[in-house]
């Protein structure tokens, strides 16, 4: 699908981003342009890849349409994972939410479908769901904007959708890292609520629903992984036993409860009651046809889901021994050895 194609991929430094980057390479695409605006994550990624001779770092921002316009010229394909996409951050700073994640999405549509791009997977959020902060909010217009550019684009070709994820473990400012580095000092770990739960899904998998979406998609789908769910709290103890077993010294701190930040739920859902009655699922994903009830749309290996409600608060939640292998298996526990 990618073998000698042009693949743009904003946000292409991040955790996400990159990963998607890791994973295009290896169809031997014919240029890989990554789109980002921190030139020192930009070195950092070069410095990786220094050996792929088909790979263009451009300085931009989704904000800026010209820019981003000029770097999508010749594109075959776009994944947009730029974003702003931390809570608290959206919930101070909204304005600037808004522009990257509303403005800049339609800046992406309108870049796409003036340069005749196959197809456009954009990267959104199990926070779009019953919205109660204004980082689901914005996503949430952003998924409705992808959805509807598969009306909007007129004749032209372009093929829109959305992949939806959980929390991904390990990615720049998720829970795992920040628990790790409080472990290792013996500070306490901050639990923002004891019952508090959450989808969880690793940084290779978020990648490969990515690109498994540009595959199955055929105009305006919501593409969700099937995901575990587990209680942050557990998490924690997992992550400190995985340290005293890899240092065999006790770890001196405490789990406390830091409150609630403004805007955060105890709990996620993957999609609403009306979308389950429409979606559908294989092994490893659901999907979610577009509402526009676009002609054509035939899904080989897909069937009809239940129709119900999809929430990490009523879910079967994994116990701490799978918590713990899924935490090895994603290398995301102490090894032993110097763990500075």
């Amino acid at each position: 699908m990618f073998e000698d194609k042009i693949v743009l991929i904003t946000g292409g430094t991040g955790s996400i981003g990159s990963e998607i980057v890791r994973k295009i390479l290896s169809y031997h695409p014919k240029t890989v342009r990554i789109y980002s605006r921190d030139e020192s994550k930009q070195f950092d990624l070069q410095n990786e890849l220094r050996d792929f001779k088909n790979v263009r770092y451009l300085i931009g921002d989704i904000r800026d349409q010209k820019r981003l316009s000029y770097a999508t010229e010749d594109v075959d394909y776009i994944f947009h994972a730029a974003a702003l996409k931390h809570v608290p951050s959206c919930e101070y700073n909204p304005m600037e939410a808004v522009k990257t994640n509303v403005i800049g999405v339609q800046n992406v549509i309108e870049a796409a479908i003036e340069n005749d791009v196959k197809k456009v997977v954009a990267i959104s959020t199990d926070k779009v769901v019953n919205p109660t902060n204004t980082m689901g909010a914005t996503k949430l217009l952003s998924e409705k904007l992808i959805s509807a550019a598969n009306l909007y684009k007129g004749s032209k070709g372009t093929i829109f959708s959305c992949v939806r994820f959980g929390n991904v473990m390990g990615s720049r400012g998720s829970v795992i890292p920040l628990f790790r580095e409080q472990i290792i000092k013996n500070q306490s770990v901050t639990v923002t609520h004891q019952n508090m739960t959450r989808f969880m899904m690793s940084i290779p998998q978020a990648a490969q629903l990515v690109i498994d979406a540009a595959s199955y998609s055929q105009g305006g789908e919501v593409f969700v992984l099937k995901m575990p769910i587990l209680k942050i709290t557990d998490l924690a103890k997992c992550l400190i036993d995985s340290y005293e077993k890899a240092s065999k010294c006790s770890y001196r701190g405490e789990i406390i409860e830091s409150g609630v930040r403004p805007g955060e739920k105890l709990y996620e859902e993957l999609m609403t009651l009306d979308e389950s009655e429409r979606a559908l699922e294989n092994e490893k994903m659901y999907l979610i046809p577009s509402p526009f009830n676009l002609a054509d749309q035939n899904y080989n290996g897909f069937v009809k889901a239940k129709h119900q409600e999809y929430s990490s608060h009523t879910a079967p939640q994994l116990f701490m021994p799978e918590i713990q292998q899924l935490i090895e298996e994603n290398g995301l526990g102490f090894k032993k050895g110097p763990l500075l």
